[in-house]
């Protein structure tokens, strides 16, 4: 005799077959897992055209990637490893960016020299009256560069003007002043036997100043060196020689030596603070 259902046993039945079809789309789901071609801004997975042809990919096949000049990958290593798994790829491939950090113009910094990646940031000091744009106290490394550039400033209003820049071997005719009103203007001049290169003055303009000369270097002939070249100098008996760049210097064997470089070498032109010697022997 059949006996039919009853409703309460035939919610049980449709609730374990919900069970065991979940079970199933779920397992099936597992083992036919792919992962595509990994989108990766700034970066490219090794022999990427060759291998873009076999994606989607099975779950547990890796690849190596790399990122594009100026950016690196989160380990730092020219290629990282990524490998497809349920979740996806694993670890997520990433390029960030690489700041260079230079020297800081009219201020400083512990990094200066030193190279961050994207998100580092990075503490300035400027110098007194001086200040980065915004007034802020540091930059960060972005996608796109550091946030601003790494330069300090005139912080003076109405086109005032700090302290003229210092310049090597050389200094102002003048005592320097803390501030100066726009249209001033600054002469500079160079220690002995140094040579100014560009305009001995410059001139306070929208607050800032223009480009400042340089003193170029001085040759020294040394009795030492002449020495050590068997050579003397031609056209005095002096054992030390100061000249200036630019400037023209004749040499001679010493007595009992002969040319090994040359006769052309023998008069030589400095060069900001360098002479190439002639030699004999």
């Amino acid at each position: 005799m059949h006996v039919p259902l009853g409703i309460p046993n035939m919610l049980s039945l449709i609730n374990v077959l919900h069970v065991l079809l979940s079970l199933w789309v779920s397992c099936a789901h597992g083992q036919g897992r792919t992962c595509d071609l990994p989108e990766i801004k700034h970066g490219r997975i090794y022999d990427e055209n060759r291998y873009k042809q076999v994606f989607p990919v099975n779950v547990g096949q890796y690849f190596y990637y790399t990122c594009d000049h100026s950016f690196v990958s989160p380990s730092q290593l020219l290629w990282s490893r990524i490998t497809c798994t349920d979740a996806g790829w694993s670890p997520t491939p990433k390029c960030l960016r690489q700041c260079f950090f230079p020297w800081v113009e009219n201020g400083l910094s512990a990094s200066s020299g030193q190279t961050h990646r994207e998100g580092d940031t990075v503490q300035i000091a400027c110098d007194p009256g001086y200040r980065l744009a915004n007034n802020q106290s540091s930059i960060t490394c972005a996608e796109g560069g550091w946030s601003s550039p790494p330069k300090c400033s005139p912080a003076y209003s109405q086109g005032k003007c700090g302290p003229p820049p210092p310049i090597d071997n050389g200094d102002t005719t003048s005592f320097p002043l803390p501030v100066y009103p726009p249209g001033t203007v600054v002469e500079y001049q160079c220690q002995s036997y140094y040579e100014l290169e560009g305009s001995s003055s410059i001139k306070c303009e929208n607050g800032q100043w223009s480009e400042p000369p340089k003193c170029l270097d001085a040759c020294v002939v040394s009795e030492e060196m002449m020495r050590k070249h068997n050579i003397e100098l031609k056209w005095t008996l002096g054992k030390k020689l100061y000249s200036r760049t630019d400037d023209t210097i004749e040499f001679r064997c010493r007595q009992g030596f002969y040319r090994r470089t040359p006769l052309h070498t023998f008069r030589v032109t400095c060069q900001q603070g360098k002479l190439a010697y002639p030699t004999c022997g």
